[in-house]
């Protein structure tokens, strides 16, 4: 039996399936990120083809950046493609986020939170909206932070209420965190914070 190749020797496992919510209207720009790709990979196609007529290859440049840039468009392909196979998409609208119950975080809230590191004197307070994937963006007039439903952060705030502490690991080491208030966000806060959907940003898994 032949031993395995190097590359699958040190390949990433791939990260398991997830549930995601995003925005309405994610599916849709993903589906168009894709097409403009196809776009874009033709017309690299006929750039090597016209290169290709030009003669010896091996000083060939235009057809070598052509070649090129068509693994790099089939790689994006292949990502965004293993993106969407993999995982499962809810689609929510942010307007229901104005009025749910508060009783403990669910995705939609604006949660102001304590957190201490375990065994350590730091303690740090935050406030976040707990966001949609990919949402990253910090509201200037508030202060409040979009944080991702799928971060580590996040997935150890959802389901907690306020003023119950709770011992939690987080990457950087354990930590207590302390939900301090929960509520609704206000409309002006959600337009501040809630940008243009964009693609995706997925990495290879080569």
């Amino acid at each position: 039996m032949a031993p395995p190749r190097r590359k699958n020797i040190f390949r990433l496992a791939p990260p398991p399936p997830m549930t995601i919510y995003v925005r309405s209207g994610f599916l849709r720009v993903l589906t168009e990120e894709f097409a403009a790709l196809k776009v874009k990979r033709a017309a690299l196609v006929e750039d090597k083809v016209e290169a290709h007529s030009q003669g010896d290859l091996r000083e060939n440049f235009g057809f070598k950046a052509a070649k090129d840039a068509i693994r790099a468009v089939d790689r994006k392909m292949d990502e965004l493609d293993r993106f969407y196979r993999r995982n499962t998409f809810i689609e929510i609208d942010p307007a229901g986020w104005l009025t749910k119950p508060t009783d403990f975080v669910q995705l939609g809230h604006v949660v102001r939170v304590e957190k201490a590191d375990v065994g350590g004197k730091r303690k740090d307070r935050f406030t976040f909206l707990v966001a949609t994937y990919g949402e990253t963006a910090t509201d200037p007039d508030s202060g409040i932070e979009c944080l991702p439903h799928n971060s580590p952060l996040a997935a150890v705030l959802l389901g907690l209420a306020e003023g119950k502490p709770a011992q939690v690991s987080l990457p950087a080491g354990p930590s207590v965190l302390t939900v301090l208030s929960i509520r609704n966000p206000t409309q002006a806060e959600l337009d501040r914070l809630l940008a243009a959907i964009k693609p995706p940003e997925v990495e290879g898994e080569e």
